[in-house]
């Protein structure tokens, strides 16, 4: 697999280095010296000139490819796509589109990233639908995502698992904690109620000697009723009292015999 994306890698540069030549007749000397410094692997050399021609020319697709070729050479394979990237913006026709992005698929085979390897081969195709390499390396791709499914999903699915997991238990908590709120009230309406009627009850017992008594609903209080009582009393007595002064008073005195 390795040795074949290899190939494939190689194969578009040189394509892409033809291709540079015709743009080095537009007064672009610094790309064909760039080229022949990849072409004896003086990578580092190769990239610092690709830079200076993108520079020049910004608006062409073959600096930037073959400066993202230059890069991954240098095993910076993640800065390398960032080229291919500008690659892709500026290429014009579907040759340079098929090669960047076989170059792009390859990228992401060796950062294993084979969800983007597998979309990346797929475009190349679209432009190319007849290239063995782009099929071989898709088809390797594919499998490649088979057996190593993004950890995407499966975080996610845990993720929302453990999230509403955690709802629920909230849910549960407040549910519980308004319980006690709950219960709390209640108790505290007991307690209330409780010390309410005691309160009262105390009022009862604890009145105020020098206070009047309340008259009670429909009648006199009941030490007035005792009071009335005595004094009623009382004047039967004197009643009686003079009655029997009266029949004292009239009665015969009886003197003793003498014998």
């Amino acid at each position: 697999m390795k040795n074949f994306i290899k190939y494939g890698f190689t194969f578009f540069a040189l394509l892409f280095l033809g291709l540079g030549w015709v743009f080095a007749q537009e007064k672009d000397k610094t790309l064909p010296k760039a080229n022949e410094e990849y072409s004896q692997s003086k990578y580092s050399d190769a990239e610092a000139d690709y830079r200076i021609s993108n520079s020049k020319f910004p608006n062409r697709s073959v600096s930037p490819y073959n400066l993202g070729n230059a890069i991954y050479k240098q095993n910076q394979a993640s800065e390398a796509k960032y080229a291919y990237a500008k690659a892709l913006k500026n290429a014009k026709s579907r040759i340079q589109k098929h090669k960047a992005f076989h170059n792009l698929g390859n990228v992401f085979m060796k950062e294993k990233d084979y969800t983007q390897a597998v979309e990346a081969y797929k475009n190349a195709l679209r432009n190319n639908p007849t290239d063995e390499e782009t099929r071989y390396n898709f088809a390797l791709a594919k499998k490649m995502l088979k057996e190593n499914p993004p950890k995407d999903n499966k975080d996610k699915k845990d993720k929302n698992k453990d999230k509403n997991k955690d709802k629920d238990k909230d849910k549960n908590k407040d549910k519980k904690d308004q319980d006690k709120k709950d219960g709390d009230k209640d108790k505290d309406k007991k307690d209330n109620k409780k010390d309410g009627d005691q309160n009262k009850k105390d009022g009862k017992d604890k009145q105020d000697p020098n206070q009047q008594p309340k008259p009670q609903p429909g009648g006199i209080s009941k030490d007035r009723l005792e009071n009335l009582l005595d004094a009623v009393n009382n004047e039967e007595k004197k009643i009686q009292d003079k009655v029997n002064a009266k029949k004292v008073k009239g009665r015969p005195v009886q003197t003793e015999k003498d014998w």
